[in-house]
């Protein structure tokens, strides 16, 4: 038999570069507090410097994994959104969609600074309106931290994302329009993909409730459950080329609603969980681009500083209003600093299904993607240990 030598070492490359991360992310994690994430996401950064994307040939499906460990994070996320609270405070609520319409209008006219074309400063507005679900929830759930600052951040990403998703669908059928001059069929793409989202992970999030109900199951075997409902999900919506990921935070949302719990120490999914966690933060860090860092970089502090102030600002104003202090409210901004893993997942997507500008929009937030990504989880750990939400010991 004659071994594929070529075909060893690229299939290879992946284990060696996610055991290295691992490695890593624990020793930095137990010497300095250092995010695991963070860990991961140096270890992807220099990934993409030996070409480590280019090794994904000779091991298919790699988008989609990525897909499933993302998703896993929006249930998760969408699992410890109390809808309850938004009707007993709305005041959050609203702070969510004011914060998201404000960060999306500051971005917008920042990036003209730079001559992009608007069809770019729209894409890079609503990408920027978003939170990076994997790296807050990893945080926190890292950190094991609870309160006031640590909901409220929870719940502000699930916002941000939802709207992200809805702005960059609405620019897709804004782009698609000036392509066809199909005004009907841009806002109606756009607004099915939304709705046939969001119906697909509610009905799956009243139905495993219902059927676990009727079938006496132990607590790991609820977070298996959901765990394959989740990879049923993404499956499905990948067939139906809807979004995965508004369809994973639906299902976690109305299956939280259903009154089916996880335990705390499911949260994560367990063992599997980790080693998804660990494979996305690696694979989504390889995908950037080192040639493109060092010319957006003046870009990248601009709308880094300008998406910050808009999210902290918000935050302070509505903190009185929404039963909170300025001082939490400059925390809960800060913390969600993280956008890159979601972004540009949501970028890969919206690029698979024909949106040409996504691949240049890429290359143009390469540097923020870098910075976001790989400081932002340490924002948010220090933010949420600031709000004294913490409770982790030395070890």
């Amino acid at each position: 038999m004659v071994t594929d030598y070529p075909f060893l070492m690229q299939a290879m490359a992946w284990p060696l570069a996610l055991l290295v991360a691992w490695f890593l992310g624990e020793r930095l994690y137990e010497a300095w507090r250092v995010p695991r994430v963070t860990s991961y996401v140096a270890v992807g950064l220099v990934g993409s410097l030996i070409n480590l994307p280019g090794l994904t040939d000779a091991v298919p499906g790699l988008p989609f994994l990525a897909n499933v460990a993302l998703s896993l994070v929006l249930f998760e996320l969408g699992y410890r959104i109390n809808l309850r609270w938004f009707r007993h405070n709305p005041w959050v609520l609203v702070l969510g969609l004011l914060e998201s319409v404000l960060t999306f209008v500051l971005v917008y006219y920042a990036s003209s600074w730079f001559g992009l074309a608007t069809d770019m400063r729209l894409i890079i507005a609503a990408l920027s309106v978003s939170a990076s679900p994997a790296g807050i929830v990893r945080v926190a759930n890292e950190m094991r931290s609870t309160g006031q600052v640590t909901e409220r951040v929870l719940h502000l990403c699930a916002i941000n994302c939802m709207v992200s998703v809805l702005l960059l669908k609405l620019v897709v059928g804004y782009w698609h329009l000036n392509q066809s001059g199909d005004l009907v069929g841009a806002v109606l793409g756009s607004v099915h993909v939304l709705l046939a989202s969001f119906l697909a992970g509610a009905v799956l999030g009243v139905l495993m409730p219902w059927l676990l109900r009727r079938q006496k199951t132990s607590e790991r075997g609820v977070t298996v459950v959901f765990a394959l409902s989740v990879v049923l999900l993404t499956t499905m919506t990948y067939g139906l080329r809807i979004s995965p990921l508004v369809a994973a935070l639906a299902f976690g949302i109305v299956a939280r609603e259903r009154r089916v719990h996880l335990t705390n120490a499911q949260r994560g999914f367990g063992t599997a969980g980790d080693l998804l966690s660990v494979f996305l933060f690696v694979y989504i860090a390889s995908l950037l681009d080192w040639s493109e860092v060092g010319s957006g970089m003046r870009l990248a502090l601009l709308l880094i500083l300008v998406r910050a102030a808009s999210k902290v600002a918000c935050n302070v104003a509505a903190a009185r209003l929404s039963g909170s202090t300025e001082r939490k409210g400059v925390l809960a901004g800060l913390a969600l600093t993280p956008m890159s893993v979601f972004t540009i997942v949501l970028l890969e997507q919206t690029r698979s299904l024909g949106f040409a500008p996504a691949t240049e929009v890429l290359t143009v937030m390469a540097a923020m993607m870098l910075l976001q990504e790989l400081l932002g989880p340490l924002v948010t750990q220090r933010s949420l240990m600031a709000a004294a939400e913490t409770h982790v010991t030395k070890e």
